[in-house]
């Protein structure tokens, strides 16, 4: 590893087929949008070093099929992860209606029980949506999820959502320092353009009045 890079972090990217993970992953990593991008294969690959607020961390991000038949790939696939972006697409509600879906497979699956989860309601582009802002974000509050629209076509949201991911990783040390001893991070006193915003959510107090009770660092993080 990079002397100046202070961990390699694992980061999932799940959600129903078609919802615009692979287009995700690639305007990160590469900046790039191919409008006829064609359905994974299995599972992908990248890899991306970024900084977050001077410390240096390298991201390997998986992005795997939605599709049923590619299933069987899933143990491995969610094994020893440290975040994951779960994805639906804006214009087509059942790949909403099926995020309680992809968040039992990840209970199943994960092997740590404080992986940090971002909801991005993609292709954000596009008028004719179907799933309003503020139900997405009710459901990240209910879950105990970032949350933030993005569009991978035009860029908006898509750096923010990662980066911002990979903050809050680096704000848990029990996910990542347990192979790192001895390294110092220091966060904030950021100066980035702010062209979006990530939601920082907590989940409603049991059959509640909804309660905004975002974590004590942050009321909303901006990129």
């Amino acid at each position: 590893m990079d002397e100046d890079v202070i961990t390699t972090l694992k980061l999932l990217i799940i959600g129903e087929s078609g919802v615009g993970k692979s287009s995700l992953l690639l305007r990160f990593t590469d900046d790039t949008f191919d409008p006829e991008q064609s359905a994974t294969i299995g599972v992908d690959f990248k890899v991306k070093t970024i900084a977050i607020d001077g410390n240096r961390a390298k991201l390997a991000i998986w992005d795997t099929a939605g599709q049923e038949r590619f299933r069987t790939l899933t143990p491995s696939y969610y094994r020893g992860a440290q975040g994951v972006i779960l994805v639906y697409d804006v214009t087509k509600r059942d790949t909403f209606t099926k995020l309680d879906n992809w968040l039992n497979e990840l209970e199943t699956y994960t092997t740590r029980n404080d992986i940090v989860k971002m909801l991005v309601g993609n292709k954000i582009d596009r008028e004719d949506h179907e799933v309003d802002r503020n139900e997405g974000l009710k459901f990240a509050r209910k879950h105990s999820m970032l949350f933030i629209e993005a569009s991978a076509k035009t860029k908006d949201g898509v750096q923010c959502a990662f980066e911002e991911l990979v903050e809050k990783i680096l704000q848990t040390p029990g996910l990542w320092e347990s192979e790192h001893q001895g390294q110092k991070v220091i966060l904030g006193g950021r100066s980035r353009t702010r062209v979006g915003h990530v939601e920082a959510t907590a989940p409603y107090p049991e059959q509640d009045t909804p309660q905004f009770d975002p974590p004590a660092t942050d009321h909303r993080h901006y990129c």
